[in-house]
Parts: structure tokens; C-alpha cells; sequence
């Protein structure tokens, strides 16, 4: 009865240690279903939404790892503190077991989807522990390196569904995500001021005007490399439709709304809390997807 009661209080605890509110990043892992004409085939929706599955446990353990691991750290810090494993509601043993638990378990999974897709989950969770331990301490290294973990998602998902992967995928998602990125840095520089380095270490390498101009490079490239993307003949050719070019001013709209949210309104600190709660920018994804899903689904498209 005791051991019951002690696990319907640490559920909770557990929850929000592997932070589900951020496993929205691993939606990318639709892409190739989104865009391999997979979308309305059952049975590979069902495989996309398995890596998505597995992808978001993998998020987990390395979110449970780093808790246990700046648990010392965190308890200096006037927001981090009040984690479960730094406040020391949840213990580090059933954290720990908790992530091994999952980090076997969704490998495990990600090889029966096929060992390609293994390969991607284990290269995923390797880069991840990999920033964690090191890579986060080298300037510019650091955003990189989180722009290659959505790389290695998008093509995840594409292998998923055994889709081709063409060169556009890995190029519009790692300049996206630099941009999400270099947009977080900013915010976290501009708001927390001299305490910013407390924060994140790294970010003493870093100024405003240093991030503006590496935002205004990737923000340019990225419109432009969809923008190629969405008219190219090889586009075209492959997805049968020469309308998805349509979806461009909603990439516009929503890269100089999330622009507007970081200079005007100091937003942009976390990408996941700025697309849920700004309903402007909400309705831009969500009418984006639509765009594409008729231009690729839909008599219109053709």
C-alpha cells in the first residue's frame, strides 16, 4: 500500500521531469509523411507515429539525465530549483530507472521499425548526451550541434516511412532550426542581461549584435532555400504538383511574426511555449500545413 501511495506521487513528479510539453519538436518527424505522399496511406501514418513515440522517449531520457545531472546547479537558480529531482521531491534513483527503462525500450522499438531507423534513435540520443557532457560549452558548435538533432529527426521520419530523402529536407530544417535557435540565444542574453552566463555559461561568447547578424543570414537563407524548394522543377516532378509554391507567404508571414515576437515583444525563449500560446503565429503554422495538404492531397493541387 506504501509502495502504491509513493508511486501515484512520484507519476506526477515524473511527468513533468521529462517535459511533454516539449516533445512538440519532434513533430518534424511527419515531414516525410507530410511530404512523401505517405499521409493517407495507414499504414505508414502508423509508422510515423511510432518514431514520434520513440523520438519523444528518447527526449525524455535526456531531459531525466540532465535533471540528475545539474541537480547541484539547479539549485541555485531561481526557476530551476523548483524541479522535482533539484528540489529532491523525485529521487535520483527513479529518475535514473525511469530513463534507462525508456532508453532501452525505445531503441529497442526504433530497431524493429527497421536498423536504419535504430541507427538514427541511437546517432539521436549519442548527439544529445554528446551536447550535454561537451558540445554546449563551444561556441557556435552549440547551436549546430541542436540543428543537427532536428536534422537527424526530419530524416528519421522519413526513413520511418521508407521515403526518399532529398537534399532539401536536411537543408530547410537546419537553417529553420537555426533560426529558432540563434532567436532562443538572443532572448536568453537580452532578458536575464549580466545574469545570462549563470544561466548558460556559453552565452558570454555571444552578443546581441553578434546573434543579429547570424539571425539575419539564416532568416534570408531559409526563405530562400523553401522558396527554391517549393518552385524546382525536381519538386515538382516528384511531388506532382507545381503549386506548392503557394505556401510561401505563409513561411513568410511566420518568420517575420516570430521576428516580431523576439525584438518587440522580448519572446522567442522557448519555440515550443511562443508557437502555442501566440495565436497569430498558431494560425500561420496550422493554415501553412493545411496549404500543403490540399496542394498535395487535394484535385486543387494538380
Amino acid at each position: 500500500m506504501a509502495r502504491r501511495a509513493a508511486a501515484g506521487r512520484s507519476l506526477p513528479l515524473l511527468i513533468a521531469s521529462v517535459r511533454p510539453e516539449q516533445w512538440t519538436k519532434n513533430l518534424l518527424l511527419f515531414a516525410g509523411l507530410m511530404f512523401g505522399g505517405r499521409l493517407l496511406d495507414a499504414s505508414s501514418a502508423l509508422k510515423a507515429a511510432e518514431a514520434f513515440v520513440i523520438f519523444c522517449a528518447l527526449s525524455s531520457v535526456v531531459y531525466l539525465y540532465n535533471d540528475i545531472a545539474d541537480r547541484d546547479a539547479d539549485r541555485s537558480h531561481p526557476l530551476k530549483r523548483t524541479r522535482p529531482i533539484a528540489s529532491g521531491a523525485l529521487a535520483v534513483r527513479d529518475a535514473a530507472l525511469v530513463a534507462a527503462v525508456l532508453g532501452v525500450g525505445a531503441l529497442g522499438f526504433a530497431v524493429r521499425i527497421s536498423p536504419a531507423f535504430g541507427a538514427l534513435a541511437g546517432g539521436d540520443l549519442a548527439l544529445l548526451f554528446l551536447y550535454s557532457a561537451a558540445l554546449k560549452h563551444i561556441v557556435i558548435i552549440d547551436v549546430l550541434t541542436i540543428a543537427a538533432g532536428f536534422v537527424v529527426r526530419a530524416v528519421a521520419g522519413a526513413v520511418a516511412v521508407a521515403v526518399p530523402i532529398g537534399p532539401w529536407l536536411p537543408v530547410c530544417t537546419t537553417l529553420l532550426a537555426l533560426f529558432l535557435v540563434l532567436s532562443k540565444r538572443r532572448h536568453e542574453l537580452v532578458l536575464l542581461g549580466e545574469g545570462a552566463t549563470d544561466h548558460r555559461p556559453i552565452l558570454q561568447e555571444y552578443s546581441p549584435y553578434l546573434l543579429d547578424q547570424m539571425i539575419a543570414v539564416v532568416t534570408a537563407s531559409t526563405v530562400i532555400a523553401y522558396s527554391i524548394f517549393a518552385t524546382s522543377a525536381e519538386t515538382a516532378e516528384r511531388l506532382g504538383t507545381r503549386r506548392l509554391g503557394l505556401t510561401i507567404p505563409f513561411v513568410l508571414y511566420g518568420i517575420f511574426r516570430y521576428l516580431y515576437l523576439v525584438h518587440q515583444k522580448r519572446g522567442g525563449g522557448s519555440p515550443t511555449t511562443t508557437l502555442v500560446t501566440d495565436g497569430p503565429l498558431l494560425a500561420c503554422v496550422a493554415l501553412w500545413a493545411a496549404a500543403v495538404g490540399l496542394v498535395l492531397y487535394s484535385p486543387l493541387g494538380h
